[in-house]
């Protein structure tokens, strides 16, 4: 797996030799961020933007988007494996200044909200928010309504979700889908806040 674009194109990242991650494959990668990039639908501008990486196993998207230019990315990852691979390719890159892990399941951080003000990655905006839990998790419609509740995306952000293709979720309201792709056995979703509930 290698960096796609940018700053540190064609650095090859380090993956972990199980299967307990289910990292993003480059040509998965690559259309999200032309999508991102080129769709007349989405007006996010990536260049300067920060991202918040939930379930970001050993970091592939949210590397991507610090080797394309983004401000910041918050990375959210509570397997201890997949963090110290994380923490390798973040040394690789140089990047550290521009990052900040929680080794935290991202239901978990939330209930600290109070008590970790201001460091706690709820008390902020992002721009973008990529959402890769677990295939068997079937708690992505809670994941939707934390982002609302939280107040987490820009009014122009934007939600990726990343979902087994052959699911028949019914999402909630709060996201209003405007690009779906079909990649193999993976869907990929982009979405923003239902403004008319805000």
């Amino acid at each position: 797996m290698r960096i796609i674009a940018g700053k540190y194109k064609g650095i090859i990242l380090n993956l972990p030799k199980g299967k307990e991650t289910r990292p993003l494959k480059d040509r998965v990668r690559e259309s999200i961020f032309n999508l991102l990039i080129h769709s007349k639908k989405i007006l996010l501008q990536l260049e300067k933007s920060n991202v918040l990486d939930l379930y970001s196993g050993t970091g592939s998207f949210g590397l991507e988007c610090l080797s394309r230019g983004v401000q910041k990315v918050i990375f959210i990852e509570k397997n201890k494996i997949a963090i110290k691979i994380l923490e390798k390719n973040i040394a690789k890159l140089k990047v550290g200044n521009k990052i900040k892990i929680f080794p935290q399941d991202v239901f978990n951080l939330v209930k600290t909200h109070d008590r970790l003000f201001h460091s706690n990655p709820f008390n902020f905006k992002y721009d973008l928010i990529f959402c890769d839990p677990p295939f068997k998790d079937t708690n992505i419609n809670q994941l939707i309504e934390l982002i609302f509740k939280k107040n987490l995306l820009k009014k122009s952000g934007i939600i990726i979700l990343h979902r087994p293709k052959n699911s028949n979720e019914k999402l909630s309201n709060y996201l209003k889908v405007v690009e779906e792709r079909d990649y193999g056995i993976s869907k990929i979703i982009f979405g923003e806040i239902n403004q008319s509930l805000s």
